[in-house]
């Protein structure tokens, strides 16, 4: 498998659709939890992406830096806890694949890594405090442990453990940020984050 830096455009262009399809479902998510407001905060960071995308990004070759830029525009576009989170995944990601004009397996694999830990490092959660780490976690302990070489077939693995993860969070209460004040009326919702995030990850698995 290989992706080339049009094809990494591409990608997050994709990412902005879906999240203006699912801006209203992001958005009822969240009124019982907290804001209401997840789905605006996500169609307005990854609007603000796709402008970036469009412009300066439009002939850029290196894949690392198309991400890095994806991470630092929305971080400049989102105000609320969401935006770091990303923008530090993104650039995380971006790092691991710096100069790349051509993503291989192992590259890709580097770069879900690199992302998932960056986001990890900033929200400082846990599996169990109902984040979009109950997604990412289980998502990359697959791609970790994985010996495979098919980089295509344990990315499709790694989702399935993703989406467990964060439909997991429907049972949970939560125990970090806004929504942890409501104790155990926060049980019964799935997250938010771990949604938004799912469909980022999601997304690049219906791409390639």
């Amino acid at each position: 498998m290989s992706v080339n830096a049009k094809e990494f455009i591409q990608y997050f262009k994709k990412v902005v659709e879906v999240m203006e399809n699912e801006k209203d479902y992001l958005c009822e998510l969240d009124r019982k939890l907290g804001d209401g407001d997840h789905g605006v905060t996500m169609s307005i960071g990854w609007q603000a992406v796709n402008k970036t995308l469009n412009d300066e990004l439009a002939e850029e070759s290196d894949c690392g830096k198309i991400s890095s830029s994806v991470g630092m525009t929305f971080l400049n576009a989102v105000g609320s806890s969401v935006g770091p989170l990303y923008a530090t995944g993104f650039m995380r990601g971006g790092k691991a694949i710096k100069g790349k004009k051509e993503l291989i397996d192992e590259d890709l694999k580097a770069y879900w890594i690199a992302f998932t830990d960056g986001v990890r490092d900033r929200s400082q959660a846990k599996v169990g405090d109902k984040t979009m780490i109950d997604t990412l976690a289980p998502f990359e302990k697959v791609l970790s442990d994985s010996q495979s070489s098919d980089f295509q077939a344990v990315f499709t693995e790694a989702l399935e453990a993703g989406e467990k993860g964060m439909k997991s969070t429907v049972d949970l209460a939560s125990n970090i940020g806004r929504s942890s004040r409501l104790g155990e009326r926060s049980v019964g919702v799935q997250d938010p984050g771990a949604t938004s995030v799912y469909f980022i990850l999601s997304t690049f698995g219906n791409t390639y």
